[in-house]
């Protein structure tokens, strides 16, 4: 690869149009063979990722390369809007669809193929990396509610706060961008929203939950009798069974291994103290019934298990 056009890329983080390749002299002609060696992914018609970066890229990073890749094939007024800002600013989503990039344009609303433009609204635009921009955080989240429900909502909104880019203020504030008619979901998903998840999944769990008619609390210190620390555990539901979500979590290694015995040590702790534990796992999020009749017969274990204790 011609080193300035690897250069230009490796300083957009491996991102490049067409127009930032024909500035160093590479013609589309030539962005096709460097396709066809495979030192070039085409994501876009006109934008390009170096396969080096993308190729290395989980799931989430593959589209916040395709996301400004395709945007610097965009006039420099356009911005990411709804799950594309949100994956510029590197913020975790669910719900919302990668297959495509959100772009607010001076235009009216159409798709194509990867990408939909859509009217700019009254909002200001947030500049990211130089010449590119996109909605703020605040704005994102309450779009994704609007336009992708409830769940989607929360879970973005949960992300953002946790990870300090957005306020609750500001998503209060940014509610105001909206349509009257398309407020009411983004409001609902503000009121349920959580800086504490610590994952899309723990989102999700927690609604299940609460959706249930469960008592939840979040991120619990859990002590003994004597005052000592036992565990931090992700979810509290009335107040006697300990949910928590495992995510990715491998025990193959040494490591892991160690940190499963520690796990099972802490839940013998917890057992003594009158609490049932319960473990869940992306898989099981599919099946929310499934998660909300294991936490009942949990409740009830727990229960009866301190009604012995108390005898």
């Amino acid at each position: 690869m011609d080193s300035r056009l690897r250069t230009l890329a490796q300083a957009q983080n491996g991102a490049l149009s067409v127009n930032d390749a024909a500035r160093v002299g590479i013609t589309p002609n030539e962005l096709t063979t460097l396709v066809r060696a495979g030192e070039l992914v085409r994501v876009r018609r006109g934008a390009y990722v170096l396969s080096a970066v993308f190729d290395g890229a989980d799931l989430s990073e593959r589209y916040r390369l395709r996301v400004l890749a395709v945007l610097r094939t965009r006039p420099a007024t356009d911005r990411a809007s709804h799950q594309s800002a949100l994956a510029m600013f590197q913020v975790p989503f669910y719900g919302a669809p990668t297959d495509v990039v959100m772009v607010e344009a001076s235009t009216s609303s159409r798709q194509r193929s990867g990408l939909y433009l859509h009217a700019r609204s009254s909002h200001s635009g947030r500049a990211f990396l130089g010449n590119l921009h996109a909605v703020s955080p605040e704005v994102a989240c309450v779009q994704i509610a609007a336009r992708y429900g409830f769940e989607a909502g929360v879970c973005a909104m949960d992300s953002a706060l946790h990870l300090s880019r957005c306020t609750r203020e500001g998503l209060e504030a940014a509610l105001e961008q909206l349509p009257v008619s398309r407020r009411r979901t983004a409001r609902l998903a503000i009121a349920a929203a959580q800086p504490l998840a610590e994952s899309v999944g723990e989102s999700r769990l927690r609604i299940i939950l609460q959706d249930a008619g469960f008592a939840v609390r979040s991120q619990v210190q859990i002590v003994d009798g004597d005052d000592r620390f036992v565990g931090r555990v992700d979810f509290l539901v009335d107040d006697v069974v300990v949910v928590e979500f495992d995510g990715l979590t491998k025990y193959a290694d040494l490591d892991g291994r160690r940190v499963l015995a520690d796990e099972k040590a802490r839940e013998s702790r917890l057992s003594r103290l009158g609490f049932e534990v319960e473990r869940v796992v992306w898989r099981d999020l599919d099946r929310p019934e499934l998660i909300v009749q294991r936490v009942t017969e949990a409740r009830l274990t727990a229960l009866n298990r301190r009604a012995a204790m108390a005898r």
